[in-house]
């Protein structure tokens, strides 16, 4: 008796331990936030592990109720249970992942290390459950008679495929390798982009001797100024390798021998054979790439990737990139002379290198367009440029935006945004993060709190994240932006638009779930905008004077619209290349010499030594981390289509109501639901022409 006693007490003990961790943990708990937002100021690093155990749990249950089911295979108790399981999982994993590019510390990175073997592994728990994929093949084998929607027809293609190219056809033998695969892949990956970030925040050019500032405008003195305070340094000058402090300084600097240093130290990121060389690891991850793909019946992981992206295969965008690479290096090369020209003339006695590129690109805008961007940046103050993607969309779609102080948020910077329709039904939230720091890893991105789905005859809203590292607030003086941080905001409003105007059922297919190359299109098509007179006006007000940015200042921006465009081609160009010959690979085997292998690859398209391309094989983070494997192509061939898209509304109305109306439901609330080709030519009534791509650029 006195057993069962101690028995029954610790049994209590242990449901009271639950009881109390569910209702201190508060990803166990639904969330009385705001519009239901992440409750930040609750959230400790120590709920994250549990919260994934026990979603991964939940997630097992669930799909073991659809293996276990006795009744036959259909859409609904197979496929959408399948699609709608998961949700604590989804809910933690969102808010974790996003935190750790964002604002991370060694804690969050070290559960991102110990978490990526084990999610790997629960998705490879159920991509390879046969039994599950026998359920899933019945339903498919079944499409045609059962009456489904277009959206429905799509996700049962796509889970159909999902467990095909997961694995689920493989023998019991491939499948132990392939599980093996995944778990060091997401190991590897994690590495990588961990590594990156040390190296972003690791170097520090640190000017002591004012006449080092030489050729410095005011503001960037102050900027460096403000990094060395923050630092702890006094009398201190500080710019380090993020953007708003790196390309600034080359632009300006006279001193060449400073802009070597930072500009080299850039460019060897994960390249300085210590704990953060990321040679190894690429080449690693390309190699298991390769094999995975093999197991899986494709000859390269690209031939993988592509075959369900618009350009389904390696050689299409091959041929993209090579129609776009001539003209681009030619124009590259005559850009390079004009810039010789300027360097001997004053009578310097070198030939100009890679670092030397920003510096007399900018003296050779001067000199051609008398364009200064430094000019430009006092009318270009943060809140009014984020104000004018506003007013927009506004003006667009008749939506509106509000900022909501009562909805948490992650950090000091951000700013939270309940954004509604015209009628003032809500339509999601949209959190902005500006300014770079240490926890935050470079570039800029939009990502997904929430996803828009239907579920149980409710709509839930999504809630959307823009993250970027623009120039900060120096001095006594506000945010001010680069014409490229511009351009750079209305981007990522794009993504944010894709997201928020979701009109999807499945979370497979929601918002920006859909084919890599088409979904840069609702980023890239907004940037058109930005500079374009008529919303220039909306927003470009001098900070100081309140002055709208004069016309001889936006008649400046059209005539250098043009500028620099063979090298900014290049470079992205090269960087295409390099990511697609790390792909194509058939060899399983490492490559021994990453640098070499880069060089080879660079050297084939004849890429000129004074031009780097845009990421080296050590910090490309777009393919080894973030999901453009085979795909960073993607942005130009996006840029085709957006490019097409635009002339749409040039053709008619740049505030053409009904067009945009029409690009938000075809385009923007479909998410993948469809082929993308398809919703793309029921927008614009046809295929999309590269003729106003290469007029934009200057390459025809």
């Amino acid at each position: 008796m006195k057993d069962m006693f101690l028995f029954l007490l610790v049994v209590l003990l242990a449901v009271s331990s639950c009881t109390q961790q569910s209702d201190q943990n508060p990803f166990f708990s639904e969330w009385k936030t705001p519009l239901g937002t992440p409750p930040f100021e609750k959230i400790n690093n120590e709920h994250f592990m549990p919260a994934f155990e026990e979603g991964m749990l939940q997630q097992k249950a669930e799909v073991k109720a659809i293996i276990t089911n006795p009744e036959p295979a259909t859409f609904e108790n197979t496929i959408e249970a399948l699609d709608y399981s998961g949700d604590l999982l989804t809910k933690v994993s969102s808010v974790f992942f996003a935190l750790n590019g964002a604002n991370t510390s060694e804690e969050i990175q070290k559960i991102a290390k110990d978490i990526a073997p084990i999610l790997s592994k629960h998705n490879d728990d159920i991509g390879l459950n046969d039994t599950l994929f026998q359920r899933v093949k019945a339903v498919y084998e079944q499409k045609d008679q059962l009456g489904l929607t277009v959206e429905q027809a799509t996700l049962l293609d796509k889970y159909y495929k999902d467990f095909v190219r997961g694995g689920a056809k493989l023998s019991e033998k491939k499948k132990a390798r392939f599980r093996e695969i995944n778990e060091e892949l997401s190991v590897l990956t994690t590495k990588f982009g961990e590594n990156v970030l040390k190296e972003d925040n690791n170097f520090e050019l640190v000017i002591d001797n004012e006449a080092d500032l030489a050729g410095l405008p005011e503001g960037v003195i102050a900027s460096g100024a403000a990094a060395a305070k923050e630092k702890g340094y006094e009398d201190k000058w500080v710019y380090t390798l993020h953007k708003p402090s790196w390309i600034p300084f080359l632009q300006y600097s006279e001193k060449r021998q400073l802009r070597e240093k930072i500009y080299m130290a850039y460019i060897n990121r994960g390249n300085n054979s210590d704990e953060y060389d990321n040679k190894v690891i690429a080449a690693k991850i390309a190699a298991l790439r390769t094999e995975r793909a093999q197991l899986l019946g494709f000859p390269t992981h690209a031939h993988f990737v592509l075959d369900v992206n618009m350009a389904r295969n390696p050689e299409n965008v091959y041929e993209l990139l090579d129609k776009l690479w001539k003209p681009a290096l030619k124009r590259a090369k005559a850009e390079l002379r004009e810039m010789q020209i300027i360097a001997d003339r004053e009578e310097k006695k070198f030939r100009l290198e890679s670092w030397d590129w920003w510096y007399y690109a900018e003296k050779l805008k001067k000199e051609k367009y008398a364009m200064d961007d430094e000019v430009l940046r006092p009318y270009f103050q943060l809140k009014n440029v984020r104000q004018g993607a506003f007013d927009l969309a506004t003006k667009l779609w008749g939506i509106t935006f509000h900022e909501r102080k009562d909805i948490p948020v992650y950090h000091e910077d951000v700013k939270a945004f309940e954004v509604k329709e015209a009628d003032g039904t809500t339509i999601g939230v949209l959190y902005t993060d500006y300014h770079p720091r240490a926890s935050k890893r470079g570039g800029a991105w939009c990502g997904a709190y929430r996803k828009q789905i239907k579920k149980d005859g409710k709509n839930v809203t999504p809630v959307i994240n823009n993250v970027f590292n623009l120039s900060k607030p120096a001095a006594d003086k506000p945010a001010l932006l680069s014409l490229g941080e511009v351009t750079t905001i209305y981007h990522e409003f794009g993504h944010a638009l894709h997201g928020l105007f979701s009109n999807s059922s499945y979370p497979r297919l929601t918002g920006t779930s859909l084919a890599r190359d088409f979904v840069e299109l609702p980023s890239q098509i907004m940037e058109n905008w930005a500079l374009e007179p008529a919303v220039l006006k909306t927003y470009a007000f001098h900070y100081q004077t309140g002055k709208p940015i004069p016309d001889e200042l936006i008649e400046k921006i059209k005539n250098s619209s043009l500028f620099n465009q063979g090298f900014e081609t290049v470079e992205y160009l090269a960087a295409s290349f390099l990511d697609m010959d790390w792909h194509t690979l058939t060899t399983t085997r490492t490559v021994e010499d990453v640098l070499e292998f880069e060089d080879e690859s660079l050297g084939r398209i004849g890429l000129i030594p004074e031009i780097v391309s845009r990421y080296r094989t050590p910090y490309f983070r777009h393919i080894f981390t973030s999901g453009y494997s085979a795909g960073y192509y993607s942005y130009i061939w996006a840029e085709v289509l957006d490019a097409d898209a635009f002339q749409a509304f040039k053709e008619t109305d740049l505030f053409n109501k009904e067009l945009a109306q029409s690009y938000r439901e075809n385009i923007l609330s479909k998410g993948g639901t469809e082929e993308p080709m398809i919703l793309y030519k029921r927008f614009r009534g046809a295929e999309p022409s590269i003729e106003p791509l290469l007029e934009r650029r200057g390459l025809k």
